[in-house]
């Protein structure tokens, strides 16, 4: 009886051992998997900052006054003969404006 419970406790605790280190392993595979993860991660996230950067200096080069100066569009456009301003001290819909218009 002794040599039996003696045994199965050897049984027991060797078995244990082999599920906790089974469990650890596992652990540490899912971290390493992570980590491999968010490193790629950064990295992607990097390369999309970068061109973010790149496409904000296209917009702000394209939107720069020179380009729009030299633009043919533009440069096909008439410019004003005339130009009437609005007052800046009454509205821009008056009784009276509407009157002139008729």
């Amino acid at each position: 009886m002794v040599t039996t419970s003696t045994a199965l406790l050897l049984t027991t605790i060797g078995t244990l051992i082999v599920v906790l280190a089974l469990l650890i392993l596992f652990h540490q595979n899912m971290n390493a998997t992570k980590g491999y993860r968010l490193r790629s991660l950064e990295r992607e996230r990097s390369q999309l900052l970068l061109e973010q950067e790149v496409q904000n200096m296209e917009i702000a080069k394209a939107q720069a006054l020179e380009t729009l100066e030299a633009d043919n569009k533009v440069q096909s456009m008439k410019g004003v003969k005339k130009p009437q301003y609005i007052r800046t001290d009454s509205t821009v819909a008056q009784k009276s404006t509407l009157q002139n218009v008729e």
